[in-house]
């Protein structure tokens, strides 16, 4: 960052420049962030073992799990050959009954050395202790003749959780809705425990209970319950003190993954979060949130751009009784761009007085020219192109000049190489002829001064060819076909970048009739990770995964977006270049509509900044800059932060 940051204020504050001393941003990340949660869309099934699974926890090396099933009132034992990743989890067929103590088992919970196992369940109100003669294998473990009884405080345990030392325990109950904190005069000696008449309530978040955690050093905790299908975020003041929690105003939804919730953990450093739910599957989450922390003994100017939702952080600030102060310059970014079940419709533009039937859409890579092929009744077949006073913007569009491709060409679709000089167009000539048409442009991206220079047949592979997409270095093209039997992707390759007359046809292709049996249009992500079909049928956009960049044989389906509020007929697609907006050229109405996708950073600040509102302010819009203040004198205990500037540009 320059140490003269200059810009123009929207809500017509005057012009700002900071001339100040440039501060040094550490990025970093810490675990345990649920306003940051993102699901793996990884997942394991337990049902094989027991189709009532509740509780489940991990060994201290995360490369054992263990689930308790109250079908069968046993603790089932699972290895996991990369750790805390429980798509390599498979069973032991080891298992421990604990039927004789408890005949409804909920939760289980090994001491730090994996030598003590406690149990709780529905029907005993108490914890039952086990030793184990080998650290975490269970086919060792039996009964220490050991309980301690919880009934007085809630008749319906719903979790157990330890603090590491094994000097404090709490039990969450379904009851109550509480939880309850406990004391061992000896460290996991069920036998020494004793209640600490302390409780805190959790009713106002969750009605029935089931899964409770706290990050490693206490200061969080965490509640996931099956009334409201999501998992709540406490914080405590005094580091395992039930008595300082309070809610965080944070919480993780998990209807979007599954419902029913029921027991939960975190892996060591709370970088990844698991829940089972009642279809005895246990799904894996991401946790970690970056951060970036401003280092106030290096500068007092501070300047950060997200490429991540972030939580700001201070460190080194002057000593007590001296102010210590910052200005943070804070960039609006967007994240999740490509990510289509971000998108939401924005406008669009009329192409319906060039013709009825529009076929095919492509943007010139700076956003200030568009155009679209259009079949016109196959009688004057032509592409039509348009300008954009502000670039990527349809609303500005306006009609500029066609190219008249003849009659009876039937052109579904449109691509022009990167420097404008060339343009290729996908017909279906006569309705049996099915090809790939060049052009050449003498001045480029000028689609008057075309001429004809070849075509290539691709009629041995499509029948009804109406997608058309370029590899960036021109030396493969891909074509989706119409119909149920041809809804696929076809590769053909050229030895010459560009140039049809080397071009030939290959045998790899990838089948999208799962999902669109009518594919119209198609479309790749810069780096070749994603491939988007459209189609006529579903209405929607499909996203495809490809494991090997532009290797379509490797795709797998990911998502759809419907896009039939706006047209039923869609038959092209157009990205922005950063994927931050999606056009879908539509048949039935004749636009082009326009989508935005992806969201804002999301910010947050330590609970030790403190707002003039109590209220942090919202993160910057994308564009623009934020102004923050901060100041301290009582050494970082507390800061005080003030928005000076809302929205600079």
């Amino acid at each position: 960052m320059a140490n003269n940051k200059d810009f123009k204020v929207k809500n017509g504050i005057q012009p700002t420049v900071y001339h100040e001393g440039v501060g040094t941003v550490t990025s970093g990340s810490e675990g345990y962030s649920l306003s940051s949660a993102s699901y793996d869309s990884v997942s394991f099934s337990v049902a094989a073992q027991d189709t009532n699974a509740n509780g489940f926890i991990f060994n201290a090396t995360g490369t054992k799990l263990y689930v308790v099933g109250r079908t069968n009132r046993s603790i089932f034992q699972y290895s996991l050959s990369t750790a805390y990743d429980i798509s390599t989890a498979s069973y032991d067929s080891v298992s421990f009954s604990v039927a004789a103590q408890e005949t409804n088992p909920i939760e289980a919970f090994f001491k730090s050395d994996g030598t003590k196992l406690y149990v709780i369940g529905w029907d005993g109100d108490a914890v039952f202790q086990y030793g184990l003669t080998t650290a975490y294998d269970i086919s060792t473990a039996s009964y220490d003749s050991v309980s301690f009884s919880f009934a007085s405080q809630d008749t319906v345990a719903a979790s157990i959780y330890f603090k590491p030392d094994g000097t404090k325990f709490y039990i969450m109950g379904a009851i109550n809705d509480a939880v309850f904190q406990y004391s061992l005069s000896t460290a996991w000696d069920m036998s020494t425990a004793s209640y600490d008449s302390v409780s805190f309530s959790f009713s106002s978040q969750e009605t029935n209970p089931y899964g409770l955690l706290f990050n490693n050093d206490g200061t969080k905790m965490f509640i996931t319950g099956n009334t409201s299908d999501a998992t709540f975020q406490y914080s405590l003041t005094t580091a395992w003190d039930l008595s300082t929690a309070s809610y965080d105003s944070v919480s993780l939804d998990h209807t979007t993954v599954m419902t029913d919730p029921f027991g939960t953990r975190f892996n060591s450093d709370g970088s990844k979060f698991y829940v089972v739910a009642s279809n005895d599957t246990i799904y894996q989450y991401s946790t970690v949130q970056t951060t970036n922390t401003l280092d106030l003994s290096t500068g007092s100017v501070f300047e950060i751009t997200p490429t991540s939702d972030i939580q700001v952080n201070l460190s080194n600030p002057a000593d007590s009784g001296t102010v210590s102060q910052a200005t943070l310059l804070l960039d609006g970014a967007l994240l999740n761009a490509w990510d289509i079940s971000t998108a939401s419709y924005s406008q669009n533009f009329s192409v319906s007085t060039q013709g009825g039937t529009p076929s095919g859409l492509f943007f010139k890579p700076d956003g200030t020219k568009m155009y679209v092929t259009d079949l016109e009744d196959y009688d004057n077949d032509d592409v039509n192109e348009y300008n954009l006073s502000t670039a990527w913007d349809v609303s500005t569009a306006s009609y500029s000049q066609n190219f008249s491709l003849g009659s009876d060409r039937e052109p579904r679709d449109i691509f022009f190489k990167p420097d404008g000089t060339k343009v290729f167009v996908v017909n279906i000539r006569n309705g049996s002829n099915q090809a790939i048409w060049e052009y050449a442009l003498s001045t480029a991206w000028d689609i008057s001064t075309a001429s004809f220079s070849d075509d290539f047949s691709i009629s041995n592979r499509v029948s009804e060819p109406q997608g058309l997409f370029f590899h960036p270095d021109g030396t493969s093209a891909f074509v989706v076909g119409d119909t149920s039997n041809d809804a696929k992707v076809h590769l053909f390759t050229l030895s010459t970048a560009w140039d049809l007359t080397t071009a030939s046809t290959t045998d790899t292709n990838f089948w999208v009739g799962s999902q669109e049996t009518s594919p119209q249009g198609i479309f790749f992500k810069s780096d070749g990770t994603t491939m988007f079909i459209v189609g006529a049928s579903g209405d929607d956009v499909n996203e495809y995964n490809l494991s090997t960049s532009w290797d379509i044989s490797t795709a797998s389906y990911v998502k759809n977006f419907s896009v039939s509020s706006q047209d039923n007929d869609p038959q092209s697609i157009f990205f922005k270049p950063d994927g931050a907006r999606m056009y879908i050229l539509g048949n039935q109405l004749n636009n082009v509509n326009e989508y935005s996708l992806g969201t804002p950073a999301t910010i947050t600040y330590p609970s030790t900044l403190e707002w003039p509102s109590g209220t942090a302010p919202t993160s910057p819009a994308i564009g623009e800059t934020d102004v923050i203040t901060i100041s301290t004198t009582d050494g970082g205990t507390s800061y005080q932060a003030v928005q000076a500037i809302d929205g600079a540009k």
